[in-house]
């Protein structure tokens, strides 16, 4: 899709999803400085850094972003500095499936919404861009649309989807979407050489995913379009009656629709994607010294291979450590393996506050 075709109407709208507190990443992210707030990767956050990504007015609307009243006011003045939006409101939490028809009930039937969680980084935003554009072009035809990332290990935190037939200009059916499989067949997958990892960005038309909701989870679009009905508007935002909107089952677009729907399609992205879902994520996002080392604050390293250390204050002094990483945020410290990085979350959970 050429830029001279994204005129008016025709641009697509970012739907900002603002929720996940990011538990793995204790004790940076908490539950009042969350995941998507935190400067981790570069001097933006990771919620700057996707607004910027899509702010570009040629070819994208002014986003929506769905966030819940504990992220407000950081999403409303980061935003604020950036660019004009509009703000959803969630009562509480219950999951992608919802808030993206939140947003889709908002928008015209025929609006190509570019779904993207505001807590990732990418390297490559002009790939970004050129891929989004190819994927609304996909999504004006009826299909709703995957970011494949090449699969580069076997995660059980991501989605898995399969490349089928090829459809119009650079995109492909799914054969198959396969949400978070257990580590056995993720090795599978990765070994067939014919998987690739689901990103959590999609392109669709509003109407298309409220239809496709109708016929796979018609208690979820009810509810929410009772919420939307019964909702109350004021300003830039907007706030859905809590009434309907908590008789809603969580549930993710990925279980909710795109596991079901003949609809899915996929457009391959090579930008340098990362969810930033551990700390083992931070440190290879982040720039390293020759031995693998990243730094921020007071730190001093001796012959140290592959160590993250981050302080806001006291000095960190490490000799001698490989594969480990060590968090100081003001009266907590915290000090894992690299392979025990992902249970960090658990810790996150008995210690929050």
């Amino acid at each position: 899709m050429e830029a001279s075709e994204l005129s008016g109407n025709r641009r697509i709208t970012p739907v900002v999803l603002c929720g996940g507190s990011g538990t793995r990443l204790w004790p940076l992210s908490r539950d009042k400085r969350a995941k998507p707030f935190l400067p981790l990767v570069g001097k933006e956050t990771l919620f700057e850094q996707t607004l910027l990504r899509c702010g570009d007015r040629r070819y994208f609307r002014s986003p929506i972003i769905v966030t819940g009243a504990a992220y407000l006011q950081n999403a409303r003045s980061e935003a604020a500095a950036r660019q004009a939006a509009q703000f959803i409101v969630e009562p509480e939490a219950r999951d992608t499936g919802a808030a993206v028809a939140l947003a889709a009930l908002r928008s015209p039937d025929d609006a190509v919404l570019l779904v993207c969680p505001s807590d990732h980084h990418i390297i490559d935003s002009s790939v970004f861009v050129e891929r989004a554009l190819a994927a609304a072009q996909l999504a004006t035809d009826g299909w709703l649309v995957c970011f494949a990332i090449p699969a580069r290990s076997p995660q059980t935190r991501f989605g898995y989807i399969r490349r089928g037939q090829p459809i119009g200009s650079g995109g492909f059916r799914v054969d198959q979407f396969i949400e978070k499989p257990d580590l056995s067949r993720a090795v599978s997958y990765l070994a067939s050489g014919e998987f690739a990892w689901n990103s959590g960005i999609f392109a669709l038309r509003a109407g298309d995913y409220i239809r496709e909701l109708e016929k796979h989870r018609p208690a979820l679009v009810e509810a929410v379009r009772a919420a939307v009905a019964h909702g109350r508007e004021d300003h830039e935002f907007f706030y859905p009656d809590a009434s309907y909107f908590r008789q809603i089952v969580p549930e993710s677009i990925d279980y909710a629709v795109m596991e079901h729907t003949d609809k899915a399609a996929m457009v391959d992205t090579h930008m340098g994607w990362s969810d930033i879902g551990t700390w083992c994520a931070v440190q290879v996002a982040r720039d390293r010294d020759e031995d693998g080392n990243s730094s921020r604050g007071p730190v001093e390293l001796i012959d140290c291979q592959n160590v993250l250390v981050e302080s806001d204050g006291p000095r960190v002094s490490i000799i001698g450590l490989e594969d480990a990483i060590v968090i100081v945020d003001g009266n907590d410290v915290m000090i894992t393996t690299a392979a025990a990085a992902p249970k960090v979350g658990k810790l996150a959970a008995a210690t929050r506050r």
